[in-house]
């Protein structure tokens, strides 16, 4: 028996049914941690900038601000048209030395079109490109751009020019341009390390928004502003809130709805699928159709398997009727052989008959369902990776304002708090870090297991050659693409970019730490000065303030009070050195910390519009072709009607 289930499993059929089995089984969990990763991407991006912005306030109340402009600031240019290739690792070196470290003007592409005037109330002023235009405009833009302009405190016409007289006039022009859709942002009066960051934590916040679309095509339960936290609770802004357990909202297994739908049982499974076209609000929904379509799977195996059992005690029958009639054996036995022979050819026909059906259910779920879904991701993806780039571009130029910074010498030390806030931006650049990785991970699993099945159930069972090439290949070229544009983004290089202001956030962790000890040392110095001085005021009153030395012969030439005030001196000095090095400590943090944000925000906000940019390119390519060859499928199929 153990050799017949070998040599059944052995069968090409069977072999390639389970293969697309277990693609399919993969692909239902690579959904699970898509939905999950892309969920918890956009809550690190709302919680970086949240945790950066609490940062910055602490370390701005520490620091006193020169708003430094050099004489001749290198202008702004507006960025070209066509995105920028991918940044390379640069070889940054984060140091705890009080020098700050200029960084390098982009050069100087053509410039756009000038951007619109500023708006009021807002010290950056932007082109929103997530907000319609207020209508159509009379006369050329510049024109009426310099018209406005006269009517405002602006004396700025064009990005150009509001960049070469940034040093003599406090003011910023920023924006969009129409043609390229790319930020311009110049300074328009020195500001403080918190009035920047709270620009960054902004377009953190719309980078966020922007993943909105793939959450609703993923099946990502949106907790509007909130987000989840790893404890389960849920955080606004970075304030715990309590969520009190609902079966709506969490699963039976403790696990919340819409991470994942859960796997049904068969016979729950079929019977939904019996109401494909009814009443079930959720049947259409992308978790649902990857369900079903493994559901289908592991029957289509299971009939699979049982036809080709059959057909082997079919192969049986036959020999063992073959010998009877040529030894003319007994007729009863015989007759009987032939009628077993003619059921189990009855019984192959059902069963060659529901793999068709089982088959056809597959298509017709692969394309009326699976492939519009996959077309819609592919669009949400599109839209926000366009936008995240945008937001990146415009953070880009926003951290490029912190060059203007710098600290004055300062002795206010690093408070508690600002040491916690200080640990809880490391823990979510980390935690960005982490989810960046997961989130291109968990496209790479999901697109292989989904091309993977797609390659083994194409044309196993469809025989005809003109459907094949029309339905069969949009999809698969769909998903081949999707795979080779994901595995080829850059998310090496702008994980790093990461990694990097993490790494440089945890030097400032150290040097506060080291600062805390060294105020340690400096207290329990002067804690031992106290207490010495206390006993040398005992002994001068008890021996006077120069006692003679005594002549006893166990003490002889011994002078108590003189020691005394030797020690206190020397405790003394020993105060005064260590309270040195701690106003050393606390100068060196406060200089560190503003060269480190110096050093690290560009270089991050650099790799991540880098990234971006690729991925924003990659998946406009995926989509239009797509929807090219649909259009050209639209045509062939009129051309046979």
């Amino acid at each position: 028996m153990g050799c017949c289930v070998s040599r059944i499993d052995r069968q090409e059929m069977v072999s390639r049914c389970r293969a697309r089995k277990r693609y399919m089984k993969q692909l239902v969990e690579a959904r699970q941690f898509l939905s999950s990763s892309h969920s918890f991407y956009l809550r690190s991006l709302r919680s970086t900038g949240s945790a950066l912005l609490q940062f910055s306030t602490g370390e701005s109340s520490l620091l006193r601000h020169n708003r430094h402009i050099p004489p001749s600031p290198p202008p702004l240019p507006p960025l070209p048209q066509t995105p920028p290739p991918p940044m390379s690792p640069t070889t940054d070196t984060w140091t705890t030395t009080t020098s700050t470290t200029t960084t390098s003007a982009l050069p100087p592409p053509p410039p756009p079109p000038p951007p619109p005037p500023p708006m009021t109330g807002s010290t950056w002023d932007f082109w929103d490109p997530f907000v319609p235009s207020s209508g159509p405009r009379s006369g050329t833009e510049e024109e009426e751009w310099e018209d406005e302009a006269a009517t405002t405190t602006t004396t700025t016409v064009t990005p150009m020019r509001a960049a070469a007289n940034v040093a003599a006039t406090p003011s910023v022009v920023s924006g969009f341009s129409k043609e390229s859709e790319m930020a311009v942002v110049v300074s328009r009066q020195g500001k403080e390390l918190v009035e920047i960051i709270k620009e960054l934590d902004e377009y953190f916040l719309r980078a966020a928004d922007a993943g909105g679309f793939v959450s609703g095509s993923l099946e990502v339960r949106s907790f509007s502003n909130h987000h989840l936290g790893n404890s389960g609770k849920v955080y606004d802004n970075g304030r715990s809130m309590s969520m009190s357990w609902s079966p709506m909202l969490w699963g039976s297994n403790g696990k919340l709805n819409g991470l994942g739908c859960g796997k049904l049982g068969d016979d729950m499974m079929f019977s939904r699928m019996g109401m494909v076209d009814n009443n079930i609000n959720d049947i259409n929904s992308h978790c649902s159709t990857i369900e079903r379509l493994y559901a289908w799977e592991k029957k289509l195996f299971h009939d699979v398997k049982n036809a080709e059992k059959t057909k082997m005690e079919h192969e049986k029958r036959v020999e063992q009727l073959r010998r009877l009639e040529v030894k003319r054996s007994d007729y009863f036995k015989t007759e009987k052989t032939k009628k077993e022979v003619e059921k189990l050819e009855s019984q192959i026909e059902v069963a060659s008959q529901a793999i068709q059906t089982t088959s056809n259910e597959i298509i017709k779920l692969r394309e009326s369902q699976l492939y519009p879904q996959l077309l819609d991701i592919v669009k949400g993806f599109m839209s926000m990776w366009r936008s995240m780039y945008e937001c990146h571009q415009v953070q880009m130029h926003i951290v490029d304002q912190l060059k203007y910074l710098n600290a004055m010498p300062s002795t206010e030390p690093t408070s508690e708090i600002h040491r916690q806030s200080t640990l809880q931006l490391e823990v979510e650049l980390q935690q960005w870090h982490q989810s960046f990785c997961n989130l291109v991970k968990a496209q790479r699993d999901y697109i292989r297991s989904l091309t993977g099945w797609l390659r083994l159930s194409l044309f196993q069972f469809n025989k005809n050659p003109l459907m094949r090439s029309i339905q069969d290949s949009t999809i698969y070229s769909l998903c081949e693409q999707w795979q080779l544009e994901i595995d080829n983004v850059p998310d090496k290089v702008a994980s790093e970019g990461i990694k990097s202001l993490w790494t440089v956030i945890h030097a400032i962790v150290i040097q506060q730490s080291e600062e805390l000890k060294q105020k340690k040392r400096s207290e329990a110095a002067n804690k031992q000065l106290e207490k010495r001085a206390v006993e040398l005021r005992s002994l001068e009153v008890k021996h006077g303030a120069y006692s003679m030395p005594e002549m006893s012969s166990s003490k002889k030439g011994r002078d108590p009070v003189g020691e005394k005030r030797a020690k206190v001196d020397m405790l003394k000095v020993k105060a005064e050195e260590e309270k040195a090095k701690h106003e050393k400590a606390v100068s060196v943090t406060r200089a560190m910390t503003l060269n480190n944000m110096q050093m690290g925000l560009p270089h991050v906000f650099q790799a991540m519009t880098g990234f971006s940019s690729v991925c924003k390119q990659a998946f406009e390519k995926v989509y239009n072709e797509a929807k090219n060859m649909d259009q050209e499928h639209d045509v062939k199929r009129l051309m046979m009607a």
